[in-house]
């Protein structure tokens, strides 16, 4: 339980996103951030991701065709966790909660981005493990599913310890454990 004291140590003092976060500068389209964590029977997931690296535009849609592809995407993403994101089947874990934030897409939103400004859609995945200790790994569908994506930047934190890795093609494997 030490991780996840500690964990929720800087989760407290920083924000979710902020145990995440990169310079300023990291903003890279074609690259993904995962957070994985797992804390008893809860594996959770936070995905930030460049607008652009999904949907090919990181601005508020112009064009029919560009709303119907936001809707599709913010529903997918909202409906689609268990698909993008399959821990191992012995856990038996089940997608309890799935929320997806993108400013910019979203009717009520904030003030688009200015030109030169970039825009993130963030998502957070809650699963819950009746077997969480037979989790040694999630499968990660996101590469096929958006061919944008080049790169998945994951860190890891659970009872063994904590750990990063990298997803590039052919690669969709995080493991939990190291």
């Amino acid at each position: 339980m030490r991780y996840v004291a500690q964990l929720l140590t800087l989760v407290t003092l920083f924000g979710a996103r902020a145990v995440m976060a990169a310079p300023p500068h990291a903003h890279q389209h074609g690259a993904v951030t995962l957070a994985v964590a797992i804390d008893g029977e809860q594996l959770s997931i936070a995905m930030e991701a460049p607008l652009d690296s999904l949907l090919g535009f990181e601005r508020a849609p112009r064009s029919e065709a560009e709303r119907r592809a936001a809707s599709e995407l913010l529903a997918r993403l909202r409906n689609g966790g268990a698909a993008l994101f399959k821990p191992d089947a012995a856990a038996r874990c089940t997608l309890v909660t799935a929320q997806v934030r993108a400013d910019v897409l979203e009717p009520a939103a904030q003030p688009a981005p200015k030109d030169g400004e970039h825009a993130d859609i963030d998502a957070d995945y809650a699963f819950k493990c009746t077997s969480p200790n037979l989790l040694r790994s999630v499968d990660v569908g996101l590469l096929d599913a958006f061919k944008r994506i080049r790169r998945i930047e994951v860190q890891v934190v659970g009872p063994k310890g904590q750990h990063k890795a990298t997803l590039e093609r052919p690669a969709r494997t995080i493991p939990m454990q190291r």
